[in-house]
């Protein structure tokens, strides 16, 4: 009888090929137990070679997933083989600018590296409101621009109304409280690719800006807060109420100064006008100071009218001024009468001025 372990191919009652030799023939039980024991332990060394070349290993063994082909690399595991395809796929498909709603690390980035830079510059002492503004511009620029259909074009617009450093700032506030001293208003022009192109502010001290407008505006409100909160009724509303009626006030003017212009044919842009009609919120910032500076003697709204009087006819000279010179001389026919026109725009700003004006506590 053979024996179950016999090998594959071989003839069990060969000598040494088989396990147990055919009963009990010749030798003794024991030599033929011993002769067994041998030829089992050479079998088993001779069959684990075989066995481990037979085997396939279990990375081998992985099944590939169907309608697809066996990918390359049959000596990898199929686990890295995928890792393998998908990054090579991610390297193929381009990769499309997100939406800066898709999410906000974007925005998040871009404000912790305008935090980390104001910082920088506080610590070296080579920190202006023109720099944080410029960086302001910037970080919303990187965060935003890709993002929403021409905001790039937008803020590149922006960014030149903004071009200002501190020898423009000085002068822009000594012609707009002291305009009766100057005597050059037309804007320089310069080389560029439309057909009339201005120089920036920071080369012509006659160019609109809108840092002076927000500085202006963001510094009234909070001598605005100031004085309800040395009378005893701050509240926080107190600022959005001012900011509010101020907003409005000025975009009403523009639009109908807009509407007049449009009607004489006069190409005037709609963010020079709302720098020019701006400039009275640094008359408004001045009329303030010198109300809450004179309150403690008892002059507090007198001293404020005194120096609205001054500051509302200076802003009123510095549009009759700009806009003389902005406007063309011939207008269409059809439009309002310039000269008349000009005047009522100088006048606008002493009627909004006292509009926007808060004296309630002075």
């Amino acid at each position: 009888m053979a024996s179950f372990y016999s090998a594959p191919g071989g003839n069990p009652n060969v000598n040494g090929g088989g396990y147990s030799n055919a009963g009990g023939g010749g030798g003794g039980g024991g030599g033929g137990g011993g002769g067994s024991t041998d030829n089992f332990q050479q079998f088993n060394q001779s069959q684990q070679p075989q066995q481990q070349q037979q085997q396939p290993g279990f990375s081998q063994w992985q099944a590939q997933p169907q309608g697809q082909a066996q990918p390359q690399g049959q000596g990898q595991p199929y686990g890295q083989q995928m890792q393998q395809q998908q990054q090579q796929q991610q390297q193929q498909q381009p990769t499309a600018p997100q939406p800066f709603w898709s999410s906000a690390t974007n925005v998040q980035q871009a404000a912790t590296q305008a935090a980390a830079g104001f910082v920088a510059q506080a610590a070296t002492g080579n920190f202006s409101s023109e720099k944080v503004l410029s960086q302001g511009i910037d970080s919303m620029q990187k965060a935003f621009g890709g993002g929403i259909p021409g905001m790039d074009y937008i803020m590149r617009m922006l960014r030149s109304y903004f071009a200002v450093d501190n020898r423009y700032v000085k002068r822009k506030i000594i012609i707009i409280l002291f305009p009766f001293k100057n005597q050059q208003w037309r804007r320089n022009q310069v080389e560029g690719p439309e057909m009339v192109n201005y120089a920036l502010p920071h080369s012509d001290e006659n160019a609109p800006d809108l840092y002076l407008p927000v500085m202006s505006l963001i510094t009234y409100c909070l001598l605005s807060a100031f004085l309800y909160g040395t009378a005893g009724q701050f509240n926080p509303d107190v600022i959005a109420d001012v900011i509010t009626k101020c907003f409005f006030t000025q975009v009403m003017e523009v639009l109908i100064i807009r509407g007049c212009l449009y009607t004489m044919q006069a190409p005037i842009s709609f963010l020079d006008l709302f720098s020019y009609t701006g400039y009275k919120y640094l008359g408004l910032t001045i009329s303030m100071l010198c109300g809450i500076f004179f309150k403690q003697l008892g002059w507090g709204r007198s001293s404020f009218y005194v120096t609205l009087f001054w500051t509302a006819s200076a802003a009123a000279w510095f549009m009759l001024k700009t806009m003389a010179n902005n406007i063309p001389t011939e207008t269409s026919a059809t439009g309002p009468k310039r000269d008349i026109v000009v005047l009522a725009f100088a006048a606008s700003q002493i009627a909004t001025m006292w509009f926007v004006s808060q004296t309630k506590y002075l």
